[in-house]
């Protein structure tokens, strides 16, 4: 099976020296990811599961995500991270996961060795429990030997650092999800500055390329983390949908209390902005042709 977008991803990671996504909940904002000049669209649990107006906390289904991610596809042309969370149960579970997700388009897949159900990981008090390092590593090889197309990615992600098991334990973790096939690494942290993460890249050892998601820190600059060398992706997790319920909720706010719309004009995108994302020039040249 061919899977193109793989095909592309994996074309970008051999060309750049760092690849840059953006966590999108739904294909409009994938659109204006992809306007942007990002590399990727990373199909977001976190904000998919805020769009549902649930918790990111393995409540929603497998085809729920999977839904929004194909929806995705249907309109953009780069490359879309699939985020599995912990694949959708055992080894069996992720399996299935990885033939849907690479039949469907998707470049890579990515999951984690917590325990289902997860808390999502930035969450103060959450309930952060990892399984048995052997056990992920099923996982990772299952996934591996489900996909069909040879460049579709699977990307192993340890949070170790967010259950605060220390850099011994996360780069122990990393490094036998590496030896079981894992195309990238993602490393998490919720530290408020870099040197976890700093320290965790300066003793990887592995050929494997590191992802990392700067959400907690992010003063580690794109260029800063070119120099630091061994990490290949980047993804800006969450950061649209939250500038995106901030701008909601100013514009709701003010027209509450100017009990009419005429003061928001500067603040809302126009209508034609709003034709040009949805296709519809494209679709009234169509009409003229066809019917």
């Amino acid at each position: 099976m061919i899977n193109e977008k793989s095909t592309h991803f994996r074309k970008l990671l051999a060309a750049n020296k760092c690849v840059t996504g953006v966590g999108a909940r739904d294909a409009l904002e994938a659109k204006l990811i992809e306007q942007a000049g990002f590399d990727f669209v990373w199909a977001s649990g976190f904000c998919i599961s805020a769009a549902a107006g649930l918790p990111d906390a393995s409540i929603l289904s497998m085809k729920h995500f999977l839904d929004q991610a194909r929806s995705m596809r249907e309109v953009i042309d780069i490359p879309i991270i699939f985020d599995a969370d912990t694949g959708y149960g055992n080894a069996i579970n992720v399996m299935h996961t990885t033939k849907l997700l690479d039949e469907a388009g998707m470049a890579a897949m990515c999951i984690e060795d917590k325990n289902f159900p997860k808390d999502t990981s930035l969450l103060a008090g959450g309930r952060q429990e990892l399984l048995e390092a052997s056990v992920f590593v099923s996982k990772v090889k299952a996934a591996k030997d489900a996909q069909k197309s040879t460049d579709f990615c699977v990307i192993a992600r340890t949070e170790a650092l967010i259950a605060g098991l220390g850099l011994d334990e996360a780069l122990m973790r990393a490094s036998m999800y590496a030896e079981a096939g894992a195309d990238l690494i993602l490393i998490h942290s919720k530290s408020k500055d870099p040197d976890e993460i700093v320290r965790f890249i300066g003793q990887w050892s592995s050929t494997v390329p590191l992802v990392i998601v700067p959400t907690s820190y992010p003063e580690l600059t794109e260029q800063k983390i070119i120099e630091l060398e061994k990490v290949k992706v980047v993804i800006y997790a969450n950061q649209v949908i939250r500038a995106a319920v901030k701008a909601t909720q100013e514009v709701l706010s003010q027209i509450k209390r100017d009990k009419g719309i005429y003061g928001i004009g500067d603040s809302i995108a126009a209508l034609t902005d709003i034709f040009d994302l949805q296709g519809v020039r494209e679709m009234k040249r169509n009409e003229q042709k066809y019917l």
